[in-house]
């Protein structure tokens, strides 16, 4: 041991182990415990003060008092668990952390990485007072006594849990310039983590897929190395404004020329006989603030008889070949759902609209010119993520 003190317990005793000296107190010292004194079964003589006897009175011999026989019952403390092996485990103090816990051993499997797997630690968070199982890789939880089913397979899940961490972290410092929402860090590389993913991919010019990024690969290292995102190759970049919708993604990249990356937004495209089709700088024509029912306009292939977005209406739909359109939902999933459209957030499509200049209207608006945005759909959906 070595760098800090650790307490750890030993038998019956507690183990104080500081980073100079270990010390051991006996078990009833370290609990607090304080031994019962012996008390006189004879009546106790009770000492009447001066003050009580009036000045008048005779001096004769006072009435003696008696006490009832009593026990001083022991100061007791909750007792510690009981620890199947105390030389594998620690309780966390004030200030600790993973880190400072696995630098206190020189021994290098006791890192960050198997403290978390071996006591199945979620995140590297921990609690003043929790017992951590500090012997790695033994095949045994060391505070019960339970053997572990697979540890070498506990160690490589936590590396992967806090490699995916890691992309995840990047991801959000990568994104977060372009209005996407930060991914949640929880090292599970699920359905949205894998399309931000795909959506960094086709940034960087990689080929484009939403599977894992693999621990260490050369496409990895290119993620982790970017300072910021680079701008997603497509043919609409000689226009002014565009907007670029990936089907392999589900992801919607917008930018100004080549020079600007404006927003990158979560899209859902249109399901299997519906699909949204190629598009090569096609011209957005229409735009439907759809005032008078707070946004939502009712499609007219798929009419329905209350406003929800589920089952086609669509909020402040902005048009382009031939009636698809890009529109605001309640529900953008990961996977094509939509009938021919492109779905966004509501948020995200009020975002666009401003962007577009299209905030203040009220009435539609049937203009390439005014709308002025060129739409590319590429891609091609191969899955579930």
């Amino acid at each position: 041991m070595r760098g800090r003190g650790i307490t750890m317990f030993l038998g019956g005793a507690l183990l104080v182990i500081s980073a100079c000296s270990a010390t051991v107190q006996s078990a009833t010292e370290s609990a607090g415990v304080t031994e019962p004194s012996a008390v006189e079964s004879s009546p106790a003589t009770l000492a009447t003060p001066d003050t009580a006897i009036a000045d008048d009175a005779p001096a004769t011999s006072m009435p003696v008092a008696t006490l009832p026989e009593t026990t001083i019952a022991p100061t007791t403390t909750e007792p510690k668990p009981q620890i199947y092996d105390p030389a594998c485990v620690v309780e966390v103090e004030a200030l600790d952390s993973l880190g400072l816990i696995a630098n206190a051993f020189d021994d290098e499997t006791v890192n960050v990485v198997a403290l978390r797997a071996e006591n199945n630690l979620p995140t590297a968070d921990i609690e003043v007072g929790q017992l951590l199982d500090v012997c790695t890789g033994n095949g045994l939880d060391d505070i019960t006594g339970e053997q572990r089913a697979d540890p070498d397979k506990a160690v490589v899940d936590a590396a992967v849990r806090q490699n995916v961490e890691i992309q995840q972290l990047k991801l959000n410092k990568l994104f977060e310039e372009i209005g996407t929402q930060p991914l949640l860090v929880d090292g599970v590389s699920g359905p949205v983590t894998r399309q931000r993913l795909c959506a960094a991919r086709l940034a960087m010019g990689l080929e484009v897929n939403t599977t894992d990024m693999a621990a260490g690969s050369a496409e990895e290292r290119m993620l982790l190395a970017a300072d910021e995102l680079p701008m997603p190759f497509t043919s609409a970049l000689n226009q002014p404004r565009w907007i670029l919708i990936d089907r392999t993604c589900q992801f919607m990249f917008v930018g100004e020329g080549a020079e600007q990356l404006v927003f990158g937004f979560p899209t859902s495209t249109g399901s299997e006989g519906y699909e949204t089709r190629d598009q090569d700088q096609a011209r957005a024509f229409r735009f439907d603030p759809a005032v008078d029912n707070g946004g939502w306009h009712d499609s007219s292939d798929f009419p329905v008889a209350a406003d929800n977005p589920l089952n086609g209406n669509m909020y402040r739909p902005l048009y382009f070949d031939l009636g698809q359109a890009i529109h605001g939902a309640n529900n953008v999933p990961t996977s094509p759902q939509s009938k021919g459209c492109a779905r966004l957030r509501t948020s995200h499509q009020d975002q666009l609209v401003d962007w577009l200049g299209l905030a203040s209207a009220t009435t539609p608006t049937w203009s390439e010119r005014t709308i002025s945005v060129a739409v590319n759909v590429q891609g091609e959906y191969v899955g579930s993520m």
